[in-house]
C-alpha cells in the first residue's frame, strides 16, 4: 500500500484539466537556474491560471518568455526594483513556491548553503505570512531541513501558522529512486523516500516496492545514490550549478499535486513537514506519506510497519541530523531581529 499511489499521476503524463479551478501560483526566485524551468512547467499546467514571478533581477523576461507558451494563463515578473513588486507577485496566491537562493558548488553540501539562503528564506517567508498568509508554501531552497522549519517559525511570529500549509519539497529524491530503479527492472514505479533533503537523512524504502528483489550489495548502491544523487550533477556540471531542471520537475510535480487536492481530488504524496511521528525523539520535521485536501494536510501517515531492519537504522542515523538541522533553522528566527 504504500508505496502504491493511484491518485498520484507522475507529471511526465500529460496535466489533467478536469475539475480546475482559478489558482494563482507564485515563484520566488523565478530567474534562477531552478526557477526558470519550474515556471515554464507551471505555465504549461492548465490548473494553473495566473503566474506570480518575483526575482532581484530578469523576472520580467522570464515572464514575457514564458508568458509566449500557449496556455491560458496570465503571467507578470517583478523585480526587487519594482514598487511593491513582491507584494504584486504574491496577493492572491493559493500557492507559493521558493526555489530562491544560492545553488551548490563541487564540494559543497546542501547544509554549507545556509549562511546564504537562511536570510532569503527568512525574507520572504515574512512577505508571504504579510501578503498572502493563507498560501501554501513549497519550499525547495536548501537546506530543505533547515528551512522549513525556519519559515515555521517566520509565520508563528506573524500569528498566521498553520502546519497544514508549509511543505518540504522532497520529491526529487522520490523522482530519482524511481529512475534509478527503473535502470534495474525496466519500468517506473513509485519508490517511497523518507526523513529529510540531504545526505543520510534521505531513506529510500525499497522494501516496499512490490516485487523488488535487491541484494545487500545493490540496496546499499541504490540507497547512496539516492541519497548523495545531487552530488552527480553538481559535479557534471563542474561548478557551473546543481540540479535545477530535475529538481524544476520534481517541483512542478507536487504543485500540481496540492492544485488537484485543491479541486477535489484524493491526492497523497511525500513531503517534509511538521509531524508528531517522532515527538518521543524530541523531532518536530520529517518527510513522510500525506494525504492532502483543499486546506493542504489532511492526513499524515505513520511509516509502514513492515521496514525492514537496515531500513529502520536508516531512520534511527538520521534522527541526529535532522534534529541539528532543526534546532540550526528555529535557533536562526530566534536569534534574527
Amino acid at each position: 500500500m504504500f508505496a502504491s499511489r493511484n491518485a498520484i499521476k507522475l507529471a511526465a503524463r500529460a496535466f489533467s484539466t478536469s475539475g480546475a479551478s482559478q489558482s494563482k501560483v507564485a515563484v520566488l526566485g523565478a530567474a534562477g537556474g531552478i526557477g526558470q524551468p519550474l515556471s515554464l512547467l507551471l505555465k504549461a499546467n492548465p490548473r494553473v491560471t495566473e503566474l506570480g514571478l518575483y526575482d532581484i533581477v530578469n523576472t520580467p523576461g522570464v515572464a514575457a518568455d514564458v508568458g509566449h507558451v500557449n496556455t491560458l494563463s496570465k503571467v507578470e515578473g517583478y523585480t526587487a526594483k519594482d514598487q511593491d513588486g513582491l507584494k504584486k507577485a504574491l496577493q492572491g496566491a493559493e500557492l507559493v513556491v521558493i526555489p530562491a537562493g544560492v545553488p551548490r558548488k563541487p564540494g559543497m553540501t546542501r547544509d554549507d548553503l545556509f549562511n546564504t539562503n537562511a536570510g532569503i528564506v527568512r525574507d520572504l517567508a515574512q512577505a508571504c505570512a504579510e501578503h498572502c498568509p493563507n498560501a501554501k508554501l513549497l519550499i525547495i531552497s536548501n537546506p530543505v531541513n533547515s528551512t522549513v522549519p525556519i519559515a515555521t517559525e517566520v509565520f508563528k511570529k506573524a500569528g498566521v501558522y498553520d502546519p497544514k500549509k508549509i511543505f518540504g519539497v522532497t520529491s526529487l529524491d522520490l523522482v530519482r529512486a524511481s529512475r534509478f530503479i527503473g535502470d534495474k527492472i525496466g519500468k517506473i514505479v513509485d519508490v517511497p523516500v523518507v526523513g529529510g533533503h540531504a545526505g543520510i537523512t534521505i531513506i529510500p524504502l525499497f522494501s516496499q516496492v512490490e516485487g523488488l528483489s535487491l541484494s545487500g550489495e545493490e540496496r546499499d548502491a541504490l540507497t547512496h545514490r539516492v541519497q548523495f544523487g545531487g552530488d552527480e550533477v553538481v559535479q557534471a556540471k563542474d561548478g557551473l550549478g546543481s540540479a535545477t531542471l530535475s529538481m524544476a520537475y520534481a517541483g512542478a510535480r507536487f504543485a500540481d499535486s496540492l492544485l488537484r487536492a485543491a479541486s477535489g481530488e484524493n491526492v497523497l504524496e511525500w513531503a517534509f513537514i511538521r509531524t508528531d511521528l517522532f515527538k518521543n525523539e524530541g523531532l518536530e520535521f520529517f518527510s513522510t506519506y500525506v494525504k492532502l485536501d483543499s486546506q493542504g494536510v489532511k492526513e499524515i501517515l505513520p511509516l509502514p510497519e513492515s521496514l525492514t531492519d537496515y531500513e529502520k537504522e536508516l531512520v534511527k542515523k538520521a534522527i541526529p541530523e535532522l534534529k541539528k538541522s532543526e534546532t540550526k533553522g528555529t535557533s536562526f528566527v530566534a536569534n534574527s531581529q
